[in-house]
């Protein structure tokens, strides 16, 4: 077990401004909320919320056949995205498993830029440069630690984009762009992506920077932007269905075991069973494409879950049946919690056999307690 000292984003002084309550998340000091996770939640859905993802890992790929090489990592098909886009990719071993996903812009034909999950920055390095072909064509940078990374979501941050940035900055979603002139004097990257599912944009900057940036988004109160912890982004993602790597999918090249009463393994998915279509393009080989086409045929689904009954919510672990009174687990929770957006009615992602949407299930949400839910698609908002 490590015993180094978590580590302050250059933020880290902003959020205690703020009264953020702030926890170790994967090594890192960051707020887990500011006034309360539904307050946040319910202000990103409808205003803007502010969040620090500095933890985040931040590679620039550099070289002439940056996108075929990385084509030939990845399920997602590099060459088709055009400069000043943005896509998203899962990278799997040699037998299918999911090591990480990850959002990518296209900077050029020579330079592509990848946001790793926190956890996973020195992994993902490691098996990148692995891969590397001998003549050096291709260069992986770490830009992680010298990089800010802000994210602004929900339906005000245009307007909040072209009040701090200028117009020339407040970027479509999933386009990209170098961070264009502005009166703050600001330079980096920003792009069009987000966790939430809302509208919004990642700006990346030098940690120098990162705190003024902040302080000027902030100061558009009057547009209803607040600060956002792990909290709140965490609830958000779930009501989108978007995937949590080490939660709902776990690299077994880890040595870990999943969380709470998972069986050993369990999270050792590939792209079919994580239900990730837009992450996915079979038209070109990459590593472990064999695993994935198997797994075309297989009857295990990550799926929506909605709680049809009042009760505990569903947390990772929760076994699900078939029946209200059967033995027959059928599967098991990885993400659930109460849904702010939807008056806090229970809401869950698990891995499910032989399942159709619409059909009711059971979760063991408690020792004494089964709730009835119902397979949903997602986004559930």
């Amino acid at each position: 077990m490590s015993t180094a000292s978590p580590v302050r984003t250059a933020l880290y002084h902003s959020h205690l401004e703020s009264n953020a309550k702030i926890v170790d998340f994967h090594g890192f000091e960051l707020p887990i909320w500011y006034s309360s996770i539904q307050e946040e939640h319910l202000a990103t859905r409808s205003t803007a919320g502010l969040f620090d993802v500095s933890h985040m890992g931040f590679f620039r790929f550099l070289g002439e056949d940056v996108s075929t090489w990385l084509s030939s990592l990845a399920t997602q098909e590099f060459t088709k995205f055009k400069p000043g886009s943005c896509g998203y990719t899962h990278f799997l071993d040699d037998n299918g498993h999911i090591i990480d996903d990850m959002i990518f812009a296209v900077v050029s034909e020579s330079e592509i830029l990848g946001v790793p999950n926190a956890s996973m920055v020195s992994t993902m390095l490691n098996w990148f440069s692995q891969h590397l072909p001998n003549d050096k064509s291709i260069i992986i940078e770490n830009k992680s630690k010298e990089t800010s990374i802000i994210a602004l979501q929900g339906p005000a941050s245009k307007e909040i984009l072209t009040s701090v940035l200028g117009p020339e900055n407040a970027v479509k979603r999933f386009k990209c762009q170098t961070i264009r002139e502005n009166e703050l004097g600001i330079k980096g990257w920003i792009q069009g992506t987000g966790y939430t599912g809302e509208p919004g944009a990642e700006i990346f900057v030098s940690n120098e920077k990162a705190p003024l940036l902040w302080k000027k988004i902030l100061d558009c109160k009057e547009l209803g932007v607040v600060p956002v912890g792990l909290g709140a982004r965490d609830t958000l993602r779930l009501e989108k269905g978007y995937l949590l790597s080490g939660q709902d999918f776990l690299w077994p090249g880890l040595g870990l075991n999943p969380d709470g009463n998972l069986p050993k393994s369990f999270l050792s998915r590939n792209t079919i069973e994580a239900n990730v279509p837009f992450g996915l393009d079979l038209n070109h080989d990459f590593i472990g494409k064999e695993f994935v086409e198997k797994a075309l045929l297989s009857k295990l689904k990550w799926v929506g879950l909605v709680c049809q009954e009042r009760g505990p919510s569903p947390r990772p672990g929760h076994p699900i049946f078939s029946g209200e009174n059967t033995d027959e687990i059928i599967g098991y929770v990885t993400s659930g919690g109460p849904s702010p957006s939807l008056g806090r009615v229970g809401i869950a992602m698990a891995y499910i056999e032989d399942v159709q949407m619409n059909q009711d299930v059971w979760v063991q949400v408690s020792a004494r307690k089964r709730i009835r839910a119902t397979i949903s698609s997602t986004p559930f908002v």
